[in-house]
């Protein structure tokens, strides 16, 4: 049960206490917060690769052994194609509602246009509303897709711990590293969509506990089943390589000049090297 102390404290600190920096993150000056996201962002970056290809494949190989190498990879192959179709599939989601906002607009400018100065202050009150609660709809959106996305960090943090202690450590600050500048980012939206700063903040905090849960779970499940555990590990692995280059790297590609180039390579450096220092303290 001590393990399972330490996957709650640790699930705790990746969802809830990330949410609750990027938080504070907020309250610097708007010139400050802009300049230093894309730093975090940068950083983020390296932890994850760090944390996949220095910590959790390594370690998932050696728990099969050379014999099931192959398997491990294959594992890494299906993580991969699962985050993709995740990811299309919030992006059709996404385009389709955009789509029909479109068609809609289109339709009632269409029906409209000979009533516009007739209607004008009816029809703006009118698409007020429709906006107001589209952006509602959408903050609805984001804390749903936050709990979910929480939960996948807690069974992969929960995946390390049950590994060892150390690798869970690791895992836990590669999380959070990459937690912190997508919370701001979901913070920013709650606030579009309405809220205010203090239950936006507080619904963000909220959504970590989905990643307790989701830690929880995986210990009562991954305990059960150990020899399911390296393979548990080589998803992990792959979900964080997915955000790393899928996610976070594109992003970093919008800025390609020579300075911002230099600082996105020496703190995307800096972390794999503190996730490689942190692996070298287990050995």
């Amino acid at each position: 049960m001590a393990l399972l102390g330490w996957i709650v404290l640790f699930t705790a600190v990746g969802g809830i206490a990330s949410a609750a920096f990027a938080g504070l993150f907020l309250l610097l000056p708007e010139k400050t917060g802009l300049r230093m996201l894309p730093h975090f962002v940068s950083f983020a970056t390296g932890a994850l690769i760090g944390a996949a290809l220095l910590g959790l494949l390594p370690e998932a190989m050696q728990t099969v052994g050379p014999g099931g190498a192959h398997a491990i990879g294959a594992a890494l192959v299906v993580g991969l194609g699962v985050f993709f179709i995740i990811e299309k599939l919030v992006l059709w989601r996404h385009a389709h509602s955009h789509n029909g906002r479109e068609s809609e607009h289109g339709d009632a400018h269409d029906h409209n246009d000979h009533d516009h100065d007739r209607d004008h202050d009816h029809n703006h009150g009118h698409d007020h509303g429709r906006d107001h609660g589209r952006d509602g709809a959408a903050g609805v959106r984001v804390l749903i897709g936050d709990s979910i996305h929480n939960a996948l960090d807690g069974i992969l943090i929960a995946a390390a711990f049950l590994t060892n202690v150390p690798l869970g450590l690791v895992t836990t600050l590669a999380v959070a590293a990459h937690e912190i500048p997508h919370r701001v980012g979901d913070f920013a939206l709650l606030l579009h969509a309405g809220m205010s700063r203090r239950r936006a903040m507080f619904l963000n905090m909220a959504t970590g506990l989905a990643s307790v849960l989701g830690g929880i779970v995986a210990y009562f499940g991954l305990n059960r089943a150990q020899e399911a555990l390296p393979y548990a590990l080589a998803l992990a692995a792959a979900g964080f390589l997915y955000i790393a280059v899928a996610g976070l790297i594109p992003g970093l590609h919008r800025r390609a000049d020579p300075r911002t180039s230099l600082a996105q390579v020496l703190l995307m450096g800096l972390g794999v090297g503190v996730i490689a220092w942190a692996e070298s303290l287990t050995r």
